[in-house]
């Protein structure tokens, strides 16, 4: 019976080193679980065509949206964990989706490929709000308690107005959108005040003088928008907001085949013609210690480690969505 089972290791092994060797040998499918149109969206696309010439293979964009990115997250954890689904990933989706009732584990079910950018997330106003800074917002809303409303769009819309909330002691009226889309319509508008999003998303709209940009939600000013001062610098130090993308493969995927993945991951991120495109969408490449496996592990470790507790503490729940 050992000889039997140990028989039985061997060919399974074989079968997965002789499928390693072999992979990509059909297109392989990249799961963006949002709609089409977003940044998530135009960055996998610019990353799916440059990875085909690596992995000899087509790379097919799947866009399933729902459930703030839960429901495609959900179809990369139940898939074949060979090599041919995987998703882009980021803050709301591998880290923020705790919100939801999960049938997957966010830590466990998962294999890290590579992180593939850091994505400033900006606090925008609408054009007519009486201030320009982070200081003169607060102090605008010491003077006028009540007044201010706060689009919450997704999980890191929802945490970074509480965050803003807990460092100023100031309250803002938070008002539910189903998207940065139409959230962005009604800013431009001037039917809200306040709005979180990525940059990718707000630089169109904040060059061509429709809103304006209060800060950048990162401890840096970003080399794509190196104008847009930090929170730091405008008046509230500490308020900052995660923004990144990375690409997750089903839990038990062979590292030989991740390995595959990450090498295309990487060669794209060194070409400059894609980095110049990222500058352009409001994205910075990953520092390349991050674009390995292990990198992105660590990564979104220490980011679990510092927002859940704060999502969990403000009772944060998908009902606010």
């Amino acid at each position: 019976m050992r000889g039997f089972c140990a028989a039985a290791l061997l060919i399974l092994a074989g079968a997965t080193g002789a499928q390693a060797q072999t992979y990509p040998s059909r297109p392989i499918t990249l799961i963006v679980p949002f709609p089409p149109g977003g940044s998530t969206d135009a960055a996998a696309r610019i990353m799916a065509e440059r990875m085909r010439i690596p992995l000899g293979q087509s790379v097919v964009i799947e866009n399933v949206g729902g459930a703030g990115g839960s429901i495609g997250v959900g179809r990369v954890a139940r898939a074949a964990p060979d090599g041919y689904t995987f998703d882009i990933g980021q803050w709301d989706t591998h880290v923020g989706s705790i919100i939801y009732k999960l049938d997957y584990d966010l830590e466990k079910d998962f294999e890290p490929i590579a992180l593939i950018s850091n994505n400033p997330q900006l606090m925008v106003a609408k054009n007519d709000l009486p201030a320009n800074t982070l200081g003169e917002l607060v102090t605008w809303m010491k003077a006028n308690p009540g007044k201010i409303n706060f689009v919450n769009q997704n999980a890191a819309a929802n945490v970074s107005g509480v965050l803003f909330e807990n460092l100023t002691k100031q309250k803002v009226q938070f008002i539910p959108y189903r998207g940065a889309g139409p959230a962005m319509t009604d800013l431009m508008s001037g039917t809200v005040d306040l709005l979180v999003v990525q940059g990718a998303v707000a630089l169109p709209q904040i060059r061509a003088g429709k809103i304006k940009a209060l800060a950048n939600l990162s401890p840096q000013r970003s080399a794509s928008m190196s104008d847009i001062p930090t929170a730091d610098e405008t008046g509230v130090p500490g308020l900052y907001m995660s923004g990144w993308f990375g690409f997750w493969a089903p839990k038990g995927t062979p590292k030989e085949i991740i390995a595959k993945l990450n090498a295309a991951t990487t060669e794209a991120l060194a070409d400059p013609a894609i980095q110049k495109r990222f500058t352009e969408l409001g994205l910075d490449v990953a520092p390349r210690a991050q674009q390995t496996p292990e990198g992105l592990a660590a990564f979104q470790k220490t980011e679990i480690a510092k927002w859940w507790p704060i999502i969990k503490d403000a009772g944060i729940g998908a009902q606010a969505q």
